[in-house]
């Protein structure tokens, strides 16, 4: 059946799939925490834990994921984290306390790592050189449904039915997983399994948690916090020495985690820490624009989440047309113009104020995201192609750990611009010294308060100061991107690079 090639594109499907059922997982979250609040009796930092340990876990678990499925097979590990996942879902709609929620949502996190890992590396597999780009942008296109997705089903479901339902949804999509991946997916495995690396892997988990841990707390307490700071050095000093130990691991003819010599292709390198980087102003937009709609504009959890459909339509439209853009301009040109969109974009969104038209937000949040989908579609394919399927487990896994963590990364950086930029404008010598900071937590905390205090032009100020924030932080994601065209001009091929190492994988 798999040597159809009608079989691959419906594995293929199955795959995607799966991935979005990871996705929307992670954002249908955002809109639920009141209601699990209430439902669960959660404080503010269960309901923090909620959201940070999913992504913790995520972060911890890439690796050992990638390791798991070139030693022990890549297909096997595929289907059981898919019913863990599906295990944890249940787990989490009949949760009776936030300890409970909590243990299943870390649980939902670790079986999620082993899901998207296995599905990027099974693109490896499933498809020849030739067909990995095209493959590639249905992939992503499907994966960024889960965005808007996300909100919008989340709210509907919270405005009709019991929350719970929000879980017990996966259920069928984990269903026709497990059913449609055992019988299309191959097995496969690495011919030369992997060591186990009980060092490099403690090393690596230690430090991607503690890196990922401390950009959390420095989107929501500053840069200077010192909590903050010590995680991201500790994670830092970890992961460095994660690869001192690979280098001298390798050395010595011992089997490290990740083979250093994975890191020798400038390609693969560079397309994977490139594809971090295009998804930190994605994550501004995700963080800053439902703020925007709801206490700048007036509108609803569910209206938002609808505005943000040319989030989505950007992406897709940027997705689908990258194999084609890679042929014909290469994967240089055509990274490099994917982060030329995204600056653009990100450039018009800063001229934003709280009586822009809603034609005008959709167009440029279009943009931005097309060139977002564009980028990352290509670089994702370009890190891809240069893996045999030998290394696909954990050179999947490495492309992950860089994605994963540029979605704490441009939370932090954006929002700390966002945060420090509002409160800067709020002015606390004006007629309303205490409202004004009552207001400094937060816009949406600045709404509330400017609806107690009767004080004329006080709630503009506190939409004007949001907005202008806002402005500021679409400014430095501008910056960001443009920084990202000239790396990819400098360090990627322009054609994509024939596999280095052909190495078939070994049926099991």
């Amino acid at each position: 059946m798999f040597s159809s090639g009608t079989a691959r594109w419906w594995a293929l499907g199955a795959v995607s799939l799966n991935v979005l059922a990871v996705s929307l997982d992670g954002t249908v979250l955002s809109v639920a925490l009141p209601t699990l609040a209430r439902s669960l009796h959660a404080t503010e930092s269960d309901l923090e834990w909620f959201s940070a340990g999913y992504l913790l876990v995520l972060a911890a678990a890439v690796l050992p994921a990638g390791l798991i499925g070139d030693r022990f097979g890549r297909k096997g590990t595929m289907l059981i984290s898919l019913g863990l996942f599906g295990i944890g879902s249940v787990c989490c709609a009949c949760a009776p306390s936030p300890g409970w929620f909590l243990a299943a949502r870390l649980l939902m996190g670790v079986a999620g790592a082993g899901i998207t890992v296995m599905a990027m590396s099974a693109l490896t597999v499933l498809f020849e050189e030739d067909q990995r780009a095209r493959a590639v942008g249905i992939y992503q296109s499907a994966n960024f449904l889960a965005l808007p997705l996300g909100p919008i089903l989340g709210g509907w479901l919270l405005s009709h039915f019991w929350w719970g339902l929000l879980f017990l949804l996966n259920g069928p999509i984990v269903g026709l997983g497990l059913v449609v991946g055992g019988l299309l997916i191959p097995r496969s495995r690495a011919e030369q399994r992997p060591g186990l690396d009980p060092v490099g892997t403690a090393a690596a988990t230690i430090g991607l948690v503690a890196l990922t841990y401390g950009l959390i707390e420095a989107g929501q307490r500053g840069w200077t916090d010192p909590v903050a700071v010590s995680a991201m050095v500790a994670g830092g000093l970890a992961l460095t020495g994660f690869f001192r130990w690979e280098r001298q691991l390798a050395r010595r003819g011992g089997r490290p985690l990740i083979d250093p010599a994975l890191f020798r292709s400038r390609a693969f390198t560079a397309a994977a820490g490139l594809g971090g980087l295009i998804g930190m102003g994605m994550v501004g937009l995700l963080f800053t624009m439902p703020q925007y709609f709801q206490a700048v504009r007036g509108t609803d959890a569910l209206g938002s989440g609808l505005r943000m459909l040319p989030l989505v339509g950007g992406l897709v439209a940027g997705a689908l047309p990258a194999a084609w853009c890679t042929r014909v301009l290469g994967a240089k040109y055509t990274v490099a113009l994917g982060f030329t969109l995204n600056a653009a974009g990100a450039g018009l969104g800063a001229t934003t104020g709280s009586g822009s038209g809603t034609v005008f937000v959709a167009a440029w949040m279009a943009l931005m995201c097309a060139g977002t989908g564009l980028a990352l579609s290509a670089v994702t394919a370009l890190a891809v192609t240069t893996l045999t399927p030998e290394r696909s487990g954990i050179g999947s896994a490495v492309v992950q750990a860089f994605q994963k963590t540029s979605a704490p990364l441009g939370t932090a950086v954006l929002g700390s611009v966002l945060a420090a930029d509002y409160r800067a404008r709020l002015d606390p010598a004006g007629p309303a010294p205490a409202a004004a900071e009552a207001a400094r937590s937060g816009v949406t905390g600045g709404a509330a308060v400017a609806e107690r205090t009767p004080v004329p032009g006080f709630a503009a100020m506190v939409q004007d100061a949001f907005v202008h924030g806002m402005d500021m932080s679409m400014l430095v994601a501008a910056a960001i991107a443009a920084a990202g065209a000239v790396a990819a001009l400098a360090l990627l091929p322009v054609r994509q690079p024939a596999t280095p190492v052909r190495a078939a994988a070994h049926a099991v």
